[in-house]
């Protein structure tokens, strides 16, 4: 149990540095939706479960150290070129998110040039990749419980300190641009966005174990815990809604706004979890470009890293609002050949339990 806890654990800290640390993400494809943000978050939760689960185990079949081989086995030839390159482009937009995020907190926590913090999480994360997967995995997995106990926190207090009605924070929410349509496509292009973005180190980390079930299991307990925190931060946000809008770190404000140490224990957290996520996506970047076996690779991850931090000076809110929408519908097709893929097999092992029984 203890390495799919990992697992677990290094799946929620992957993702919620792309998906929600902030609050950002959650505002836009949850709250603001209202109470069918809930509805919303239920569903996302037993999606992450499943693909968390899937990509994990196929990680674990082909001892995977790049996302590729087990893209092309559940894409088939053709759409599993098209997909790895999404995969592979996304990768590098999520890197550029996580730094332009960096910025937002050393700016709106510490009120330091937005720079700095591009500069120190562009450094950290190079420095961080050149370093092996199973040493990652460890480093991802650390944070994630320090980040429950404070999201625990700031759910609890903007409940109990709720000055607002259900029905006038139901009006700001659906008064609210959010990041889809409707509720149900909001909630479904938020785990299609994650899931396009995480794949292939959830694919990597599956490599990581010999026992597809034990990676599998890692995969639903860390699909779990994101569904979990899904549901607090949407609460939290929900209770304290007329007092966040136009905020790039919204989680971080209602942190602050209990008090300044525990705002400054979460913009750490929140740091550490976007930490996370762009060395686990600028691995799997690079490992992709490059074999991570031959002396190239390390050069190859400054040259790749310093790109993104050039990047990076587009804009935290102008980043998330355009790049993972798009990796949403991206992703959809990413979703629906694991579950063709699924259900094959499964047909798959059923005809062979009917054959053995047959002989």
């Amino acid at each position: 149990m203890k390495k799919s806890f990992q697992i677990a654990g290094a799946y929620v800290g992957l993702i919620v540095g792309a998906g929600f640390a902030s609050g950002q993400e959650i505002l836009l494809f949850f709250t603001n939706f209202g109470w069918k943000g809930i509805i919303a978050g239920l569903l996302a939760t037993v999606l992450f479960a499943f693909l968390g689960m899937q990509l994990t185990q196929l990680g674990s079949r082909f001892q995977t150290v790049s996302h590729k081989d087990v893209i092309y086995h559940i894409c088939g030839r053709y759409l599993g070129l098209v997909v790895d390159y999404i995969i592979t482009f996304f990768l590098f937009g999520v890197t550029v998110v996580m730094m332009a995020g960096s910025g937002s907190i050393f700016e709106q926590q510490f009120g330091l040039p937005a720079i700095v913090g591009n500069i120190v999480m562009a450094v950290l994360t190079i420095l961080t990749v050149c370093l092996n997967v199973q040493k990652l995995l460890s480093i991802i997995s650390l944070i994630t419980p320090f980040l429950m106990v404070i999201v625990l926190i700031i759910t609890g207090y903007s409940l109990l300190t709720m000055d607002q009605s259900f029905t006038h924070l139901e009006t700001i929410a659906t008064s609210q641009s959010a990041a889809t349509s409707n509720w149900l496509l909001g909630g479904l292009l938020y785990v299609s966005y994650n899931i396009a973005a995480g794949a292939a180190m959830l694919t990597v980390m599956g490599g990581t174990v010999k026992d597809a079930k034990v990676a599998g299991r890692g995969g639903i307990l860390g699909g779990i815990g994101l569904g979990l925190l899904i549901l607090l931060i949407n609460i939290g946000m929900y209770a304290k809604l007329d007092q966040l809008q136009g905020v790039d770190m919204p989680t971080l404000l209602l942190a602050n706004n209990i008090h300044p140490v525990l705002g400054a224990l979460m913009s750490i957290a929140l740091l550490g979890m976007i930490y996370n996520t762009a060395v686990g996506m600028l691995y799997a970047f690079s490992v992709r470009m490059v074999k991570p076996t031959i002396p190239k690779f390390k050069p190859a991850v400054i040259v790749l890293g310093a790109a993104a931090f050039a990047a990076s000076f587009v804009g935290f809110i102008k980043l998330v609002s355009t790049v993972y929408p798009l990796m949403g519908y991206l992703g959809f097709t990413l979703i629906a050949a694991i579950f063709v893929a699924w259900i094959r097999s499964r047909k798959n092992g059923h005809s062979e339990n009917i054959s053995k029984r047959a002989g």
